[in-house]
């Protein structure tokens, strides 16, 4: 993956963050991270889920966040320092799938991306980097710790990569566009919520296809090149996190019952869909009798 070297990057967005100390988990009640991702993703306070409110200290409750240094990424001001630096590519992929989604979804306004590492305060309650990279709907705003991209790998087996980066921020992006259009809202209207058929399991596929539609439009004005070998990047990384993958590392077992994001198959798929296609339209996962 490699972005015009001349091209002009927009940091207006993105911000950076290091949290101090080692935070607590988010919640109480051992979550988990598949628990975890599902109650930021869907706006509930994981304290909520987590069986009690925030209390402070130990293991249940929340650490106070601190930032200790705040970056304004003067660093990133081409796509050259895109290719070069972690962080200038996030900003640069932030640009690429902003011009894409205003120009798909009229008077869309884009979310804000904050990079932190320890943890992080947000609308949906504190978060270490455990929870790994999330949409926040109170905040419209995306959040990650770069070091998931290397748990990715280590963790979930996932062939990393640029372009494995991209493909989880442009499904993150995609939280946001459900967000502000209200599928987010009425997914939670729906009476099965978990499953490989339920309503965040759909609401996640239609975020991986959302990803592969920006994919598929995002080389079009030239800011952005990409091949078939960074495909297989975003589609090793969609099948890492998916819910029998992650299951199975954890827990060594499958319950497809209490899925939440998908089987590594269905995300793969949907993220095709969204790559061939190219039109979000393709991507109407809750009118599908199957995904």
């Amino acid at each position: 993956m490699d972005f015009k070297d001349s091209a002009r990057l927009d940091t207006s967005r993105v911000s950076t963050s290091r949290g101090r100390g080692r935070g607590a988990a988010i919640g109480g009640g051992g979550l988990g991270i598949v628990g975890l991702l599902l109650a930021l993703v869907l706006g509930v306070n994981p304290a909520d889920l987590g069986g009690g409110a925030a209390t402070g200290g130990g293991t249940g409750g929340f650490a106070q966040d601190t930032a200790v240094s705040t970056g304004d990424l003067q660093q990133c001001q081409t796509g050259a320092d895109a290719d070069a630096d972690e962080q200038c590519r996030v900003v640069g992929l932030d640009n690429s799938l902003t011009d894409y989604w205003t120009g798909a979804v009229r008077g869309l306004e884009p979310p804000s991306t904050r990079i932190f590492q320890g943890s992080v305060t947000t609308g949906c309650g504190q978060a270490t980097s455990a929870v790994g990279p999330f949409y926040c709907p109170p905040d419209q705003g995306i959040f990650l710790d770069l070091g998931f991209f290397d748990e990715l790998e280590t963790t979930y087996g996932a062939q990393g990569g640029d372009f494995a980066q991209a493909y989880v921020l442009a499904h993150e992006y995609g939280h946001h566009v459900q967000n502000v259009t209200g599928t987010s809202e009425r997914s939670r209207r729906l009476p099965e919520q978990t499953g490989p058929q339920g309503a965040s399991t759909r609401l996640e596929l239609q975020a991986d296809c959302y990803a592969g539609v920006w994919a598929a439009n995002a080389q079009r004005d030239g800011f952005l090149t990409f091949d078939e070998t960074d495909i297989v990047e975003g589609l090793s990384a969609a099948a890492a996190v998916g819910d029998d993958r992650i299951q199975e590392a954890s827990r060594g077992r499958v319950d497809p019952e209490s899925w939440t994001h998908g089987s590594a198959e269905q995300r793969q798929k949907w993220f095709r869909t969204g790559l061939s296609k190219a039109d979000p339209r393709a991507c109407d996962t809750f009118a599908a009798p199957r995904v």
